[in-house]
């Protein structure tokens, strides 16, 4: 695939456009959409008020000019390609940010002289990758959840754009990145302090239960420290909807569907059975809190066989004072953090990492066990931390320890996986530290059909 030229267009000779997936997006129409558009199931437009939020079902089968008739009372602004080509300097490489399952991202600026009515601000424009992961399914669920959910610990979708085969997402600009950077990449500055690590723990929970208590719910499926970005003030964000399932309701217990996340962050019982609910949640967001606790990745290759899977390594001394101390807290922090709110924090992880998932909190619960922890600076005694669970079954230590999510980690690598690919060369790379691998695993309860 030849190279993006850093003007952002790529010459028109005949065998180059041929074998460019790139030429739909900087150089012109392919003529066709990225998905199936044949069905133009016609959506009521929506005439705000107190309507239901609608689901990716309700549109999953609309036409594209159906879609943003109902989304109307979202404020999501509708792009040309032309328009985001000069808002980002035509997808210039010194204004590339990153690159995820979806698509590179790319910073630009908008204000009324590129879009009328739109106040001037930054703005993160994802494109679509043809040889992606992912598709018209994932930036469709993309502009259907965040176009209706509002709230302070997710991400602002600013707009977005479906032109032919263009499929672009426009977002508000996070000035610091991702959480996974400040964890792990080497070329960020410095560490992050205990109070700034406990406030984006609290921040990410907020956004994870305002989805799981919504009068319709909504599982997020992809939490990991990559889709957490930061904004000035370091505040948290959930980012990319993409994976995003609307989760189950009445008599249903859970959603089953395609396993599909990243590596290391899945719950177990969801690689075993393709079951989905909001406990899988759960599980990941125990995977990432521990993640902040100790500063090590959720799977590294690069340390020794018995610690590179951080749960496997990690949850046995989480509720050991000694062992938290000395094997599992990041020694970034050099010793500057109070050792009790510490230990509560290890506790509601360990909790989150439970292998029975009832045996896992709901979010609402770990927010209020977290949130109270933000306000202990000293070494004192917090009270202890009360999650409402169900009761442990007999010898349920025991139990976990046999059925440790590492096995079912294992299983997966037997099955395809799909790596990120960039579309770029030498300058896209996202960091110095361990790759995440984006995978889907066909299961016997695969259901292709629900989204």
């Amino acid at each position: 695939m030849p190279p993006m030229r850093s003007d952002g267009v790529i010459k028109a000779g005949a065998r180059e456009r041929s074998s460019s997936p790139w030429r739909s997006l900087l150089g012109g129409c392919l003529g066709g959409a990225a998905g199936d558009h044949e069905a133009k199931k016609k959506v009521r437009p929506r005439s705000g008020g107190g309507l239901r939020r609608l689901s990716f079902t309700d549109l999953s089968g609309a036409a594209d000019e159906d879609l943003s008739i109902s989304l109307v009372g979202s404020n999501l602004h509708v792009f040309t390609v032309a328009e985001l080509r000069a808002a980002t300097g035509e997808f210039a490489d010194d204004n590339f940010l990153g690159e995820g399952g979806f698509g590179p991202v790319y910073k630009g600026f908008v204000d009324g002289g590129v879009k009328p009515g739109l106040k001037p601000q930054a703005i993160a424009v994802k494109l679509w990758d043809p040889e992606g992961a992912q598709g018209h399914k994932e930036w469709l669920a993309e502009v259907i959840f965040l176009g209706q959910l509002r709230h302070p610990n997710l991400v602002k979708l600013v707009g977005y754009c479906c032109e032919d085969a263009h499929r672009l997402l426009v977002y508000e600009y996070m000035p610091n990145g991702s959480l996974e950077n400040h964890l792990f990449v080497k070329q960020v500055p410095s560490a992050l302090s205990w109070s700034t690590r406990l406030n984006i723990a609290v921040g990410a929970a907020k956004g994870l239960a305002f989805l799981h208590d919504a009068e319709k719910p909504v599982i997020y499926r992809d939490f990991k420290g990559s889709n957490i970005l930061l904004d000035s003030d370091k505040k948290p964000k959930l980012s990319d909807f993409g994976l995003a399932k609307d989760g189950p309701e009445g008599d249903d217990t859970h959603v089953s569907t395609r396993v599909m996340g990243t590596h290391g962050y899945a719950a177990p019982e969801y690689i075993m059975t393709g079951h989905l609910t909001a406990k899988s949640d759960v599980y990941s967001f125990g995977v990432v809190l521990l993640e902040i606790l100790s500063g090590r990745h959720s799977v590294d290759k690069t340390r020794p066989s018995r610690e590179q899977n951080l749960v496997e390594y990690a949850r046995p001394g989480l509720r050991d004072p000694l062992k938290l101390a000395r094997r599992i807290m990041d020694p970034a922090l050099e010793g500057r953090y109070p050792a009790a709110a510490a230990q509560k924090a290890a506790a509601v992880a360990h909790q989150c990492l439970s292998s029975s998932p009832k045996n896992r909190p709901d979010m609402s619960a770990v927010v209020e066990a977290l949130e109270p922890l933000l306000s202990v600076t000293e070494d004192v005694a917090v009270g202890p931390v009360v999650l409402f669970v169900a009761a442990p079954e007999p010898a349920a230590e025991e139990k976990e320890r046999k059925e440790r999510p590492s096995r079912t980690a294992r299983d997966v690598g037997a099955h395809h996986r799909r790596r990120l690919r960039s579309p770029k060369g030498s300058p896209r790379k996202r960091g110095a530290g361990p790759k995440e691998e984006f995978w889907v695993w066909h299961v016997p309860a695969d259901d292709d059909k629900k989204p």
